[in-house]
Formats: structure tokens, sequence, C-alpha cells
């Protein structure tokens, strides 16, 4: 794609050849906004929205949309710019960090003998010199590559466009971080806006540059000055605080002993350095679901009997890994210039137990695989036994056992017959044991079926059991019919999952809806009292007017239950949202007085609309309601029809019509606006344009607010723009209510 970009630009660069001067007059940003030389900002700026929004892509399904609607924002981007403007009528050069005294052909190419262009206009033989196609993301990779990856790694993307100027400046960082980073394991991608619009808005990026941050699968924003240290910060944030334990001669024991709770070996890294290095970190990050990390600082003065035990040389960053034997590591490596792959080997070759105990169907499937091929046959002796007293002994001795004979054919697993009840009834028919069993099996499908073979006698540790086990198992290598046994195994339970709730009754369940209706209606009469109760004197005596047109009682509940019972998922505290109308009553607690750091999410309807919109708004904002800092409301704008003109010319009049020029309107229907009464602050949402008739019942309003929950996300992460005013305008006038 990058290639058929070059070649159709230089192609275009050949027919004007002959020509010159028409190159210039191809992009002209005055004939591309359809205005003069001597035009004034105001003209150019109204241009540039009519344009924008006749040419936006969203609207305009032309196939040259795109590419116009990006040659007339950077029309814009250069005569808004007085700067820049007077750089292009000058010189015909858009790039302001060239000096404008300089010669006009300074910085340009001769093509042909008699046809110059300035490279510095285009910026693509620079700008994709080091975003290599290896970095370039697309939507379908992103989701399929990157984002499953991100359990692994995490990963630094940048958002840029071919026609971002500040994107070069980031450039020399961004090439630096790549180079310091990606060796240590951290994965980068790049982002094109103007070409990879539906990754962007998945990614919820609109501008360049932008740079973005993945973990876990979670999505985040970098907002510091572009450096290679707050770059490094950001990154090392991304990863979760608890994955590197601070090891000292108080808790290493605790530490080295709790292979048998988490049923993960334990890796010590000593070093001289007090903080943890980021390479330390990205391995623990990667195999954090196998094994547990611990960090020694040698140069701390309370741990020399951590290092008298251990003897290591200090000379040097030392790594040791311990598995159930804790009083010597199994493995050991030691180097002075440690690397990821080093790291990444020693790690992985011992990630398991000696003897783990199956704990869930992936760890399963690591340990005993399904057979290929012939040579490759991998038999799991697996031990079934339970967690008293009584088993311990034969536990110990089946460990000991599995340590004297370790062979590549071999894996060698316990279970707990009462955590893996569906397990061991399948491979003991049925039959309850008061003493431990092995079980040899070989796994032939994914669908669970295996062949395996009980050992007969039990096991309690004996010498005799070992020896008639290593009988078995010489026999099972010589002759692989010696498993004749048939069965289809369950999935295994999942022991290291969250505790899930009792699951509730079919009665319960039946009732549950009715429950939420009575606890809902009596929470909305208790709102009620608690409002009228805490309300300031003046605002309990409304005018008689107005209270004639309260039909609803001040405080309203939008009758939008959602029921889940998914433990897997995070819902909010309630199960439905609490929405309170803006009155004479509610204003000035809902509004005006809203604590510090609070913000009230209101919705603009009318009479008509009312009941979808309400629906509609009550589903886009329900994932955002147990955030304990957001109230919504709703605003009537049949009974207070002055309240969001006022408000539009309050912004206004402190200097910020540019983005509320066009949101004078009979219908505000729709609109939403996040309130920071403490501040004295509003950020706009739009309705989506649906082209129904507003008057027709049967239209599907709903629709305005269908990117409502894109607006909420980004008003999360502080990106909205905010409109400041001096005061909130009353419902009644289009006086203003100091705070």
């Amino acid at each position: 794609m990058q290639v058929k970009r070059c070649v159709k630009r230089f192609g275009a660069f050949s027919a004007l050849y002959s020509k010159p001067n028409q190159f210039w007059v191809a992009f002209d940003p005055y004939s591309i906004l359809g205005v003069s030389r001597s035009a004034s900002q105001a003209e150019i700026k109204r241009a540039y929205k009519n344009l924008a929004r006749e040419w936006h892509p969203d609207k305009n399904k032309d196939p040259k949309a795109e590419d116009m609607f990006i040659k007339i924002s950077k029309s814009y981007e250069i005569l808004s710019n007085e700067e820049r403007r007077s750089n292009y009528d000058r010189y015909g050069q858009m790039d302001e960090n060239q000096p404008f005294g300089q010669s006009q052909h300074h910085g340009f190419r001769k093509f042909h003998n008699s046809f110059y262009f300035d490279e510095s206009f285009f910026h693509f033989p620079r700008s994709r010199e080091f975003a290599d196609s290896k970095y370039m993301l697309h939507h379908a990779q992103f989701n399929s590559d990157v984002l499953p990856d991100s359990y692994k790694r995490p990963y630094l993307i940048k958002v840029t466009s071919e026609w971002c100027f500040e994107c070069m400046h980031i450039e020399p960082v961004w090439k630096e971080t790549v180079q310091e980073l990606e060796p240590l394991g951290v994965g980068f991608g790049i982002v094109d806006l103007g070409y990879e619009r539906r990754l962007a808005n998945q990614l919820g990026a609109y501008r360049a540059p932008s740079i973005i941050g993945l973990a876990n699968g979670r999505i985040t924003f970098f907002h510091q000055a572009v450096v290679r240290e707050h770059l490094q910060q950001f990154l090392e944030a991304l990863l979760p605080q608890n994955l590197v334990e601070r090891i000292n001669d108080n808790n290493y024991l605790a530490f080295l002993d709790g292979w048998h709770s988490e049923n993960k070996p334990r890796v010590l890294l000593f070093d001289q350095v007090p903080v943890v290095s980021l390479l330390y970190k990205l391995t623990a990050f990667t195999f954090r679901d196998y094994v547990r990390f611990g960090y020694v600082d040698q140069g701390a003065s309370h741990n020399p009997k951590l290092l008298q035990q251990f003897n290591l040389n200090t000379y040097a960053p030392t790594m040791l890994l311990f598995k159930e034997h804790t009083e010597k590591p199994v493995d050991i490596i030691q180097a002075r210039g440690m690397k990821r792959q080093l790291m990444d080997e020693f790690v992985s070759n011992n990630k398991f137990l000696q003897v783990p105990r199956l704990v869930s169907q992936q760890l399963f499937n690591e340990l005993c695989p399904v057979k290929q091929f012939h040579r490759r046959r991998k038999y799991c002796v697996l031990l079934i036994t339970g967690e008293d007293e009584a088993f311990l002994s034969g536990n110990k001795a089946f460990l000991d056992f599995a340590s004297a004979n370790k062979k590549d054919v071999l894996r060698f697993a316990y279970v707990y017959q009462r955590q893996q009840q569906p397990l061991c009834r399948a491979l003991l028919h049925n039959q309850a044991v008061a003493s431990a069993q092995v079980v040899v099996l070989e796994r032939r499908s994914l669908a669970g079926r295996v062949m395996y073979r009980s050992v007969s006698r039990g096991w309690n540790g004996s010498e005799e059991d070992k020896h008639h086990l290593h009988q078995q198992l010489e026999l099972l290598q010589k002759d692989p019919s010696y498993l004749t046994l048939d069965a289809t195994l369950p999935e295994l339970n999942n022991e290291m999952a969250p505790v899930r709730p009792t699951p509730m009754s079919d009665d319960l369940r039946e009732i549950m809806p009715l429950l939420s209706l009575v606890f809902s209606a009596l929470f909305i009469l208790f709102g009620t009292v608690i409002i009228q109760a805490f309300s300031e004197p003046g605002e309990s005596k409304p005018h008689k007017s107005k209270r004639k047109e309260q039909v609803l009682p001040p405080l309203t509940f939008l009758p939008f239950f959602f029921l889940s019972f998914d433990p897997c998922s995070r819902p909010p505290k309630k199960d439905f949202v609490e929405v309170t109308e803006l009155t004479d009553i509610t204003y000035i607690s809902n509004l005006v007085k809203l604590r510090p750091g609070h913000i009230n999410v209101v919705l603009v309807l009318t009479n008509i609309c009312k009941n979808a919109l309400l629906r509609k708004f009550a589903k886009e904002v329900f994932s955002f309601s147990g955030t304990e800092t957001l109230h919504f409301s709703f605003l009537n704008a049949d009974k207070h029809r002055e309240w969001m003109p006022s408000l539009l010319r309050s912004a206004c009049y402190v200097g910020q019509s540019e983005s509320l020029d066009d949101e004078e309107s009979s219908d505000y229907s729709g609109h939403v606006l996040a309130l920071n009464g403490y501040k004295k602050y509003f950020c706009l949402f739009r309705p989506v344009f649906t082209g129904d008739d507003p008057n027709n019942s049967s239209s599907e309003i709903h629709h305005k607010l269908d990117k409502l929950g894109m607006w909420m996300e980004r008003l999360m992460e502080g990106t909205l723009p905010r409109l400041h005013v001096s005061a909130w305008p009353t419902l009644d006038d289009n006086s203003s209510t100091e705070s």
C-alpha cells in the first residue's frame, strides 16, 4: 500500500513536469476553501466549517470525500495560523519552522532539470523513513494479534497522519524509545489516522499525534511531554503493581513456601540497585500466570541472612529459581548484561513445578498435550489424592518418586479429589476411594478422549508402591498398548477463578423484577423526602405558576432495569440508572452547589421525544453509573425554553463562540451537557442527525444518542473541550445564578 501511494504521487509529479505553476494551484488553500487572499479569519473559519460539514466522510459517501476532507483540514490549518499563512503567502512554504527570510528555493529539489518541489511540504520520504511497515497496524491485525498479545507484553502505539507537522517533532524521541525498549520486550505500533479510521475510532484516537498505551487489553492515553523518561514512566504505570515482591530476611521464607498455595515456582533476582529494573518487570508480566517473582536488593543492610544462605557473587545480577524444595534452587543464571532472551529461556524452561497440581483445563492442556505422532508420546502420571493430613506422607513420597524418575515422556501431576470430582469420577468409574490412587493416561483428542490405566494396589508412598509404579511405567514405555481403558474426560474446574456467588433459585429469579419495582418505588419516596429536608428554605417555596407545571416529583428515576447475574462482569452498584429532573427545586443542589469534582450529565429533551430519549440515555450511560462523581439528570426544554440558549450565549460571551456558532437552534432535544457546577464549565454532546421528523411519533428518535457512549468515554478520559461560563443561568429567565 505504501509503495502504491508513492508511485501514485510521483506519477502526479511527472504529469506536472512541464507546467510547474499548476502544482501550487492544485493545492492552493485559498482556492480549496473558496476564499480570497484578503479574507478575514472569520470568513476563513466560516468557509472551513461549511466545507468540513459537507465533505465529512461520515456524512458524504463520495469516494473522494476523505481526500477532500484532508485537503480542507490542511488548508484551514495553514490559513487559520497567521504565521503559517504569511509564510505561505510569501514563499509558498507551509512549514512554520523555516525562517521567513530564506530563499524561496531553499530546501527545494530539482526534478528533470526544470521542475522544483518542496520535500518538506509532502513529508512522506522523511515521515516514513522510520515508520517501517512492520510497525503499521491495521484493524484486523490489531484485533487478532496485538490485542491478545497485550496480555503478555505492553504496547506503545503512535497515532500519526501524513499531514501532521507535530508528528515530525516527536519522531526522534519516538525512534530512540523504540530502539531502547523494543529489545526489552515492549511492543510498538503505528496507526495512520487517514488510512486506518476504523482502528482509530476503536482506540478512541481522534487527533494526531497521540500516543496510546495498551496492556491487558486496556487502552490508556499518554498526556505528558514527549520525552524518553516520561514514556518509560508511562509504560511502567501500565503494568500491574504487584508483579514483583520486595524480599528481605523477614519474608523470604514465606515467599518461597508460597509455591504450595499458588501452585507456582518462585524466582528471586539479586541485584545491587534499589529500584527494580524495567526488564525484570516486563519478564514478570509475561510469565505472571506461571511464576511468582521476587527482588532482593543486595546493597540494603537488612538482607545479610538471605545473602549468606545462598552465598552469591554480589558483582553481577543473579536469578535463582525454586520449586518444591526451597532450600536449594533448581536453576541459576548470573550475568552482568542480562538480556531478555536469556531471562525468557530461563523462566520458560522452569515454569512448572516438578509435580504441579491440576487446577485448570489450560494447565492440563500444557502439561499433558494431545498425542500427535508416535515419537512424541507424552504420558501423564496423575495422583488422585486428598488435602487432609493423612495424605501428606503419600504426597511427599510421590514428589520424591517424580524427582528421581525424570523423563521427557513422563509428566507427573496430582489433583485433589474434592476439587475435581467430575474428573475423578470419570477415571475411577464413580467409585469413592479412601486412599490415594495413581492413574497413567495419554490424551488422544482435544475433545477429552484419553487412554488410561489405574495402577493397582493404590498409593500410600511405601517403597513397595514406588517399586510397583516404576515397573508399570517401564512396561508402558515398552508397550503403549498397556493402556487398555478408554474414557472422555470432562473439563477441569478452574480452582484459581474468582469465587462465584451462590446461584439463585428459580423462584427467587422469577420475583426479582417485582422486587426491583417495589424497592425502586420506595427509594423514590425516600429520595424525595431527603431532598426536601435538606434543600434551602428559598428552594422549598417555588412560584405557584411553576408548581402547576410540576408533573413529576422533584426526584425521578427512569424505570429502566438491568438485572445481570453474571459474576464475571462488573456491573454498577445499582441495577438502574438514577435520573433527576432539573426543576426550580433541584436546580440549585444538582448544579449550582454541586460538590467539587462532581459532574452532572444532563440530557435535554422535549415532551414529544421524552420516553424514547430517556430509555436510550439510560442504556448509553448505564456502564458509567457506578462512578460516584457522576450524576445524571434531564431538562425539559418545553418547560424551560430559554435556559439552553442563555447557556450557549453565556459561553459565547466569554470568547468561545468558535465551537458554538452552529448551536443556535429551536430544537435542542438530544443534546447532552456535562456540567461542572463548581468550576463553571460544561462539555457539549451534539446529537446524531437522523433525518427523521421530530413530530413523527414513529421515528426512531433514540438514534440521536448513538455515539453518546463514546463521548462518555472521552469525558472520563478528560479529553473533551471545556466551555466556561461566568455564571449559570436560571431556569425561569435569562439572568444568571451566582454560586
